[in-house]
């Protein structure tokens, strides 16, 4: 599997560096490329678009600007680019699973339409996820067998942290636990921060972290990461199984992120951006960077990102809808 994955990138890397080489000058529209994230600056999508922009200039020979435009779960800027900017290749979004696969099912009146207003690009990351425990207040909890035997022990069951109602660390864990029909009850936070915090501190014993957050946590032994939602077990913790493994058999989640542009956008301009990010993402600093932060970096076509937004946006709608989640 992993010698498919290694040489369908590097296929993938060599078509995107001769699209950049075959480009003419004048096809690049403009000195200024605006790279358009959801979140507010200092935040993980933040550092990424930092992490890759610089190398994405070089390649498209324009200066890659990142633009934080907060708020409403991603729709202020997933509403900005899909119908006040123009298609001419200029501006792009960096979204993620929230943008792109959830709001079309937790909001009934959303701004934008993922698959009308937007075009793929590419998928560029993805972040896997820990299920992990207080262990000071689970101290007997060292997996998921050992969790499920806790849960039983309280007729009303466990409480666990939520970032937020809709989001993927929510929705990961309800899809856990009707899996395995666990009494688990979320305490909602306003983000991922205050969540983990109150993890840390015992108020709440257990919760999903992605592993950018997790991973300094587990280390220094404040949390204990029982499980992986991970396809397979994750390089920085390899003694930690996964899901699957675990009594979940085919179970995995990811948080995820990838390029789209307004729709209309010409096919050269796609192509010209996929390039111009597997470009930078071929160098292996830039790789070990993200590496360090718990980012797993992905490329793909254009064709193959849309359809993956299509099929996380079924996936995670029926979660949506099977526990009655709504937003709005």
């Amino acid at each position: 599997m992993k010698r498919r994955i290694f040489f369908g990138a590097l296929g993938a890397l060599c078509c995107a560096t001769a699209a950049i080489v075959a480009l003419p000058a004048q096809a690049q529209r403009g000195n200024v490329l605006n790279l358009v994230v959801p979140y507010p600056a200092g935040g993980g999508t933040d550092f990424f678009a930092r992490t890759v922009a610089p190398r994405m200039g070089i390649a498209l020979k324009q200066t890659v600007v990142v633009e934080n435009k907060p708020g409403a779960s991603g729709m202020i800027a997933a509403t900005a680019v899909a119908h006040n900017m123009p298609a001419d290749g200029n501006t792009v979004l960096l979204g993620d699973t929230g943008t792109y696969a959830l709001n079309p099912s937790l909001y009934k009146n959303l701004a934008y339409n993922v698959q009308k207003d937007l075009a793929p690009v590419g998928m560029t990351a993805r972040f896997a996820y820990l299920l992990v425990v207080n262990p000071k207040l689970l101290p007997q909890v060292t997996d998921v067998k050992s969790l499920i035997a806790e849960v039983d022990k309280h007729p009303d069951g466990l409480y666990y942290a939520s970032p937020g109602i809709g989001t993927p660390h929510h929705l990961v864990t309800e899809t856990f636990k009707n899996q395995l029909h666990l009494k688990l009850t979320a305490v909602v936070y306003k983000g991922g921060a205050p969540a983990m915090q109150d993890v840390i501190a015992g108020q709440v014993p257990l919760m999903f972290l992605d592993l950018a957050t997790a991973q300094q946590q587990v280390r220094a032994g404040t949390l204990r990461a029982i499980a992986t939602a991970s396809e397979h077990r994750l390089p920085q913790f390899p003694k930690v199984p996964t899901l699957a493994e675990s009594g979940l058999p085919g179970f995995s989640a990811y948080a995820w992120q990838g390029l789209t542009v307004r729709a209309g956008t010409s096919k050269q301009a796609i192509d010209r951006i996929n390039a111009a990010y597997q470009f930078a993402v071929s160098d292996p600093a830039v790789r070990e960077k993200l590496l360090h932060a718990g980012i797993e970096v992905q490329t793909s076509t254009p064709e193959a990102f849309g359809a993956y937004i299509k099929s996380e946006t079924k996936r995670w709608g029926d979660v949506i809808r099977a526990n009655h989640i709504s937003l709005q």
